[in-house]
């Protein structure tokens, strides 16, 4: 279809609002389930799993790291098969599918929802930032595809947002069941609206042609996928121990090798011209693990810091319109079996290895003085932790028109930094977010003191500055360095960098009962970010030097 001639006088194309839309009402499905899946895991007073964190945490990770390694295979059917619209289509009625399917009970019902969200996210994920890429193919909108990018992950960050208090509300009010099919209805109405906008976005599904040093997909899957699931499986059952700290772990990093073996392989044999931008842009995704890592340790580590060491006090003025709107969790000092900590903040089990609380009350009154625990039997109203989660998004929603604006106004005066440099930036900024959460530990005395809010707020605030330099810049790197028939599999390696940063992040997440002093749990990841950033400064002449021969831009 061709481009209207009121498209042409607009800075951005009109696809990218339905796109932006759908994305939306599928993140707003996604996050609602990540807001309270580790809680739900660790629950056992309302139908929870009633897992340790270290348990939790383990499968919180690799559900996540197999969310973000799917993209791969999704983006190379899409790329050589389906077409991106085919493919986005399917992989969202399977998210949807998956997240209705986890209000069911059972452990069958359960890994089968996870296996349908994670084979989902594959075909959907890659392939609609693709797409969005290709409608900035068009000569009258390529320079604003950094802008157009930053838009659209918005429209990702405003569904993230909403999530956590419709999750609250579903789970306070009716159970966790509703709470996982409201995340289903939302990946629906996504779809939906992706449908609507096809005309959009139809002129630029194309199928790239196979040139002759191209692998089959056969061939793929002989070579790589086969070998990537034997691996993965011989991890997880021959290697005596853990190396990695989980049968879960060592599976999966040992499964990602001949994955990551692949993309080097498309390197070695790439042509000449093909060669650096590919080579640049695997050396961003080695160097971006790191990020996610960090980055995704909201859901685990900072859930955890906001559930125990955190004050989640109501304001009395606040205090009936959240219980209205469901939007808090009860305390109360009767005797139950439920995860909590001994003097040292580690679980601890009673004769029959259950996981029980010190002095057998709610785990969020063991680091609070006895005089101002509620009277027992009485039910105390505190602000649930899965709503710290919407800090991030809603401060990505604030900050994006600034951060865009403010790049803008450096590219009007020649002054903008490279996109390596943006994401170098963003890595420094992520190291200073953990060294607030340093401030928070001396703060509340190593948890023994419940801290205040405004530490996670302030940590959240900055790391997003540093999100909104890395990430977006990320997709339009991919987006502006691929060659044209590899977009959609080099965006799948840049989700198989985030998958495997966020299998690390359950794995630095599972530690975290080891470190007696929580400081060093944050200045461990603050060190990550700091390597991180050196790396990225150190190659940043050689990255620069491929985008502009690339491109003709930085």
């Amino acid at each position: 279809m061709a481009t209207t001639q009121t498209e042409k006088k607009s800075k951005h194309p009109k696809g990218l609002y339905y796109l932006f839309f759908s994305e939306m009402w599928e993140r707003f499905g996604f996050y609602l389930m990540l807001a309270i899946f580790f809680l739900y895991m660790i629950d056992a007073q309302k139908g929870g799993l009633a897992l340790s964190k270290a348990e939790a945490s383990d499968i919180f990770g690799t559900f996540i790291a197999l969310v973000y390694l799917t993209p791969f295979l999704g983006g190379l059917l899409a790329d050589r098969v389906m077409g991106y619209r085919k493919a986005i289509t399917f992989g969202g009625i399977l998210m949807g599918l998956g997240y209705c399917l986890m209000a069911m009970k059972g452990d069958l019902a359960l890994f089968s929802a996870l296996g349908l969200v994670i084979i989902g996210n594959g075909f959907f994920k890659p392939n609609i930032s693709t797409l969005l890429g290709n409608l900035y193919s068009e000569p009258q909108y390529a320079e604003n595809k950094d802008s157009g990018y930053n838009i659209f992950y918005m429209g990702i960050n405003i569904g993230a947002f909403a999530a956590p208090f419709v999750a609250s509300y579903m789970r306070n009010t009716f159970g966790w069941g509703y709470a996982f099919a409201a995340a289903g209805i939302g990946m629906f109405i996504g779809v939906l609206i992706f449908l609507l906008g096809n005309k959009h976005y139809k002129h630029v599904d194309v199928l790239k042609p196979v040139e002759s040093n191209d692998m089959s997909i056969s061939r793929i899957v002989g070579i790589v996928i086969l070998p990537a699931l034997l691996t993965g499986i011989a991890a997880w059952f021959f290697i005596p121990g853990n190396i990695f700290g989980s049968d879960s772990t060592d599976a999966f990093l040992f499964g990602s090798l001949p994955i990551v073996f692949f993309y080097v392989s498309l390197w070695a044999k790439a042509s000449d011209k093909d060669k650096k931008p590919i080579a640049a842009m695997l050396a961003i995704f080695g160097v971006v693990i790191i990020f996610w890592a960090i980055f995704k340790q909201n859901g685990t580590a900072l859930t955890t810091w906001a559930q125990y060491y955190t004050n989640r006090n109501l304001p009395d003025a606040l205090e009936k319109p959240a219980q209205a709107l469901g939007m808090v969790q009860y305390v109360n000092t009767s005797p139950r079996t439920v995860e909590a900590y001994d003097q040292n903040f580690r679980t601890t089990t009673d004769a029959d290895g259950k996981v029980v609380t010190r002095e057998g009350v709610d785990p969020y009154l063991n680091n609070l003085p006895k005089e101002q625990w509620p009277a027992e039997g009485e039910d105390r109203p505190l602000i649930s932790p899965e709503l710290f989660q919407s800090i991030n998004p809603f401060f990505v929603v604030l900050l994006t028109p600034v951060v865009v604006a403010f790049f803008a106004y450096l590219r009007r005066n020649k002054k903008e930094p490279s996109t390596p440099a943006k994401i170098g930036l963003g890595l420094l900024i992520t190291a200073a977010s953990t060294l607030v959460m340093v401030g928070a530990v001396f703060a509340s005395d190593n948890g023994l003191e419940k801290s205040s809010a405004m530490w996670l707020v302030g940590s959240y605030a900055i790391i997003t500055v540093g999100e909104l330099c890395l990430s977006p810049m990320g997709l339009s790197l991919v987006s502006k360095l691929s060659p044209p028939r590899l977009t959609a599999l080099m965006m799948g390696g840049w989700f198989l960098s985030t998958s495997i940063g966020n299998k690390l992040s359950g794995v630095l997440a599972s530690l975290w009962d080891i470190y007696d002093h929580k400081q060093y749990f944050f200045l461990v990841n603050c060190a990550g970010a700091l390597i991180a950033a050196l790396m990225i400064f150190a190659m940043l002449k050689w990255l620069r030097t491929i985008i502009q021969t690339h491109t003709g831009k930085n």
